[in-house]
Formats: structure tokens, C-alpha cells, sequence
């Protein structure tokens, strides 16, 4: 038997392949509750502000936390690099595609990573009243968790393509033992990403409190195209949560699962939490608002990699204000405004009082012509869901 013979191939779904079933039992809007809990964190929207540079910064995390959602700050990224991250920013966002990746590498190259920083910006999102989440490199992740747990975060996220509890380095560099870094933190560990049953299974029993699920969806990321490695969102967040749900009848312990990835507007969120997600973290979508750090641009964290970066730089234009996109009135049609309102419509649409209402009682189903079906003058005209 040759090869490719042997080969078993698994038919996976993205979020533009699936549909929720409307259902006999509807809701009015106004009592459908879209909260969410991370271990002791509410968050009354739940959505959660990647850790990306061109999205979360101080001043949007405590918008973000301010108005219900969460953004968490990355702790490798200009922010706590450079004092003035904004001049960093505007020339992220002014460099040609032909120097776009030169910049980013030299930007990372040029200025480390400063503890000072990494305080004054944390204790910049307390002081609003928001709360406090920060992420980090598996590499990283001893250092920085000590500065975080010190200035008592909500979470702190440790972040990589692909984690594990098995990873084998180089002689000299000391792997991160993830069930010793949960038991020495202060602080909630919450770690990503995963997309298969098997690897976030091995991570449930580790002491951490949420698992971030999705390998290469996001609108920057090229880690598909660069790596071949991934896996279609429907399937990894549905597999995830099979995991998680699991674990919870063995043990009694519930650990969130939060889609990351490859959710451009309100309809994939509402998807992806019916796949069994608890909440979602978005990129994109935010990094069109009028205050974000990317000037109308998003770009992935994987550029500024010295032997193969892996992150794109995309204009996504601005739109709308942080309120406005989260919270509307929306003034747009097509899902990028008032998520929050999409999402607790769908919910009383499909007769989900709650988030765990569409994780047990909701049919979701394979629908492939799901956003071309009828669409032919929307899609020729650039309306709607083809803007």
C-alpha cells in the first residue's frame, strides 16, 4: 500500500460552512442574558480584544473592559517596548508592503522588552477600572508571569501558534512545564492556542483556566499558507469543547474554551459560540475601530520573526467607534456593528436563554451555500455581506 493510501482524511468545517437551525421556541431579545464566565471574570459581552499590537493598547482595554468585553494587552509587543508606542504604530501603519516586514523585524530588533513598561502599562488599564488581562510567549512566559502576578492581574494568557504540554527544545533552553507554571502563578493561567481533541485534552488537567482554540483562521495570520498546519474553526471549536465537556463529567471541573480566529463579523461569533465556544477573541473586527492602535490597519504577531514571520499586514479601514462596533447603533448591515445586539437577536431567534443554552440545545448543521444562496446582486454589488 503506497502512501497517500494510508492516509485517513478527516472532512473538517470552517464557520462559513455552517448554520444554526432556527428553532419552535423563540425569545424576546430583552431577557436573553449573553454573559459569559472565565473562573471568577464576567464578562457581560463576550468577546475578548486579541493580544495583537494593531488592537489592544492600553487605552482600548479599558474601553473594551469599560464596556463589558475584555482586551488583553501583549506583553512582546511595542507597548512595553517603547514609550511612545504610538509613533511605533503610525509607522507600522504608514511603511510600504515592500518594507512592511523589515520594519516589524527591526522594530523588535531595536528596543527589548522592559519590566518598567510592562508595570507602567498594566497599572494604565487598572486604573481605569477595567479589568486587567496580559498575554505572553511560552518563553517569556516565567518572566513575565512573575511581573504580573505582582501587579495582581485578572489573567494572565501564555500564547504561542500551537501549545503544548510535551515540547522538546534544544540543549540548554529549558522547556515551560505548564502544570508547574499554573501551580507557582498568583494569578488565573489561561493558555493557547489548540485545535484538535487530543492536544486540548492534555491541556484541561494542567491547572488552567481557559483554552484559547483556533490554528492559523486570522485575518493577518499566514501560518496556513506558510506551514500547511491548521484546522477549519467549526471542527477545531466543536472538538475542543467535546474535550472540555468531557473532562467536566470526569471531574467536575469546567474550563472555558474561547474561539480565536477567523471570525470577521457578528453572524461567526454567534456561530462559533454555538460550536461550544464560552466566548470569542477577535481581531479584525476591532482593529476597524476608531481607536485602535492600528490606524486602520491589523497585522498578524508573527511578522517580526527573525527565520520565518508569518503575519500580514491588512488595511481593514475604520468604521465605527469601540461602543459602536460592541454596542451599536449600528449603522452598517453587514454584522461589523452592534455584536452584542446580533448576538443575544440570534440567541432569542434560536430559543438560547443563555450562552450554555447553545452549546446543548441549538442544531447546528452544514450549510455550504450558506452565504451565496440568493446573494448573486449583494455579491455583484459589494452589499451586505459583501462589503
Amino acid at each position: 500500500m503506497s502512501t497517500k493510501e494510508s492516509i485517513h482524511f478527516k472532512r473538517s468545517y470552517g464557520l462559513n460552512e455552517i448554520a444554526l437551525v432556527p428553532s419552535s421556541y423563540t425569545l424576546d431579545p430583552d431577557i436573553v442574558d449573553i454573559s459569559t464566565k472565565i473562573g471568577e471574570l464576567k464578562l457581560n459581552i463576550p468577546i475578548i480584544g486579541s493580544a495583537m499590537d494593531s488592537v489592544v493598547s492600553p487605552k482600548t482595554a479599558s474601553i473594551l473592559g469599560n464596556l463589558g468585553a475584555l482586551g488583553v494587552l501583549n506583553l512582546d509587543g511595542v507597548q512595553t517596548r517603547y514609550e511612545d508606542a504610538d509613533e511605533i504604530l503610525k509607522k507600522i501603519s504608514e511603511v510600504s508592503k515592500a518594507d512592511y516586514v523589515d520594519l516589524m523585524q527591526k522594530i523588535y530588533k531595536d528596543q527589548p522588552v522592559k519590566e518598567e513598561l510592562i508595570r507602567q502599562r498594566i497599572r494604565e488599564i487598572k486604573d481605569s477600572g477595567a479589568p486587567v488581562v496580559v498575554s505572553s510567549t511560552p518563553i517569556n512566559a516565567k518572566r513575565y508571569g512573575q511581573i504580573a502576578s505582582e501587579e495582581n492581574v485578572d489573567a494572565f494568557l501564555i500564547q504561542s501558534t500551537v501549545v503544548s504540554t510535551q515540547h522538546k527544545s534544544a540543549n540548554g533552553v529549558e522547556s515551560l512545564d505548564l502544570d508547574a507554571f499554573c501551580k507557582s502563578m498568583d494569578v488565573p493561567v489561561w493558555v493557547g492556542n489548540s485545535a484538535t481533541y487530543d492536544v486540548t485534552s492534555t491541556l484541561l488537567s494542567t491547572g488552567v483556566e481557559a483554552i484559547f482554540v483556533g490554528i492559523g483562521p486570522g485575518a493577518a495570520c499566514t501560518t496556513r499558507g506558510v506551514l500547511g498546519v491548521g484546522v477549519p474553526m467549526a471542527t477545531s471549536i466543536a472538538d475542543a469543547a467535546q474535550a472540555r465537556d468531557d473532562y467536566y463529567n470526569e471531574t467536575g471541573n469546567y474550563v472555558n474554551i474561547i474561539a480565536d480566529g477567523g471570525i470577521v463579523n457578528s453572524g461567526d461569533i454567534c456561530k462559533a459560540l454555538a460550536c461550544g465556544a464560552d466566548a470569542v477573541m477577535i481581531g479584525s473586527p476591532l482593529a476597524r475601530a476608531k481607536e485602535a492602535p492600528g490606524n486602520g490597519f491589523h497585522w498578524g504577531m508573527a511578522t517580526p520573526n527573525a527565520v520565518l514571520p508569518r503575519g500580514a499586514r491588512v488595511e481593514v479601514g475604520t468604521v465605527a467607534s469601540l461602543e459602536e462596533i460592541l454596542l451599536g447603533p449600528s449603522k452598517s448591515d453587514d454584522g461589523s456593528q452592534n455584536l452584542a445586539g446580533a448576538i443575544s437577536t440570534c440567541m432569542a431567534t434560536v430559543g438560547a436563554e443563555q450562552i450554555s443554552d447553545l452549546h446543548q440545545k441549538i442544531e447546528v448543521i452544514v450549510a455550504p451555500s450558506l452565504l451565496t444562496e440568493g446573494k448573486v446582486y449583494q455579491k455583484v454589488q459589494s452589499l451586505g455581506m459583501y462589503k
